[in-house]
């Protein structure tokens, strides 16, 4: 059953579904600032657009295009800048 997600007062939605590779996330996201937790590790990737990222412990930001993918531990938070509309699809590991 595909469950969907709203988050930042609707400017970031997401489809959760099982994949063969496990549970997933299917996500668009508007311009904008953010800040996620995590409650496992993620591995995220860029479907379109870009996604401006300051992971844990990093002093700096590092962009991310489409295909290019990122990983974050679990119990941790990163943020993320959005320039323009972006999508991605994010493994839950």
């Amino acid at each position: 059953m595909l469950k969907v997600n709203e988050y930042f007062e609707g400017n970031v939605k997401s489809i959760s579904l099982a994949t063969s590779e496990g549970p997933a996330t299917v996500g668009v996201m508007a311009k904008g600032s953010y800040e996620f937790g995590t409650s496992t590790k993620e591995v995220l990737i860029v479907t379109t657009g870009e996604l401006k990222v300051k992971l844990p412990g990093a002093a700096e930001w590092k962009t991310f295009r489409p295909y290019e993918q990122f990983e974050v531990a679990a119990g941790q938070t990163f943020q993320l800048e959005v320039s323009a509309d972006a999508s991605y699809i994010c493994y839950y590991k």
